[in-house]
């Protein structure tokens, strides 16, 4: 009887310690692809808690997806360059649930008629091929920079979306953004970049 039970705890401890070292391997495995995947798409990723609306945000700091003159996209984003920052807000000290994600656009363009007005701000992107509208995107800065050779107008929209439909388009093949008459398409690196945040979330 003792043998049986000292025999039943032997096995149960070997198959805690495999199972410890096999969760060690997939962690990092997951860790070296995350290292991998952030070295290839260059962007800044920052993670600090805002204790002022007690939570934990992720940052995609602002990157380039193109700037102009991009193949197929002349008439839309000819002379405008567009850039991209998405962050992850998680309440509390935590990373295993996002309450929602924000997506901001960056535009910056010599020439003024091509700001956004109030009416064409509706976000739409196509996520592998599904449409979606992910809501009226606000105002967050207007402003014109001056300290370039030419004056250059910056435009930044914001908008609010659920950790749904941020987690389905990070983990796309392909996305396509549309704001008023502006669209485009977001490069393998800035993919990369939304994979690296995403990954850094339990979800």
């Amino acid at each position: 009887m003792k043998r049986t039970i000292f025999t039943f705890c032997f096995l149960f401890l070997v198959l805690q310690i495999a199972n410890g070292l096999s969760l060690n391997l997939i962690s990092s495995a997951r860790a070296s692809v995350a290292a991998n995947v952030e070295k290839d798409h260059g962007a800044k990723i920052e993670s600090k808690y805002d204790g002022f609306n007690h939570e934990t945000v992720l940052t995609l700091k602002k990157m380039r997806v193109n700037c102009g003159g991009a193949k197929g996209l002349e008439s839309t984003l000819n002379q405008t360059c567009v850039s991209l920052e998405a962050s992850l807000h998680c309440p509390g000290v935590q990373l295993d649930y996002v309450r929602y994600a924000k997506l901001k656009l960056v535009f910056e363009t010599k020439n003024w008629i091509r700001r956004h007005p109030l009416g064409e701000r509706d976000l739409f992107i196509v996520v592998d091929g599904e449409r979606l509208k992910l809501g009226t995107m606000a105002l967050a800065t207007d402003n014109i920079d001056t300290n370039q050779l030419t004056d250059v107008f910056h435009e930044i929209l914001e908008v609010d979306v659920p950790y749904k439909t941020f987690n389905k388009m990070a983990r796309a093949e392909l996305v396509e953004m549309k704001v008023g008459q502006t669209s485009f398409e977001l490069q393998q690196k800035n993919m990369a970049a939304l994979r690296d945040l995403n990954n850094r979330v339990k979800f």
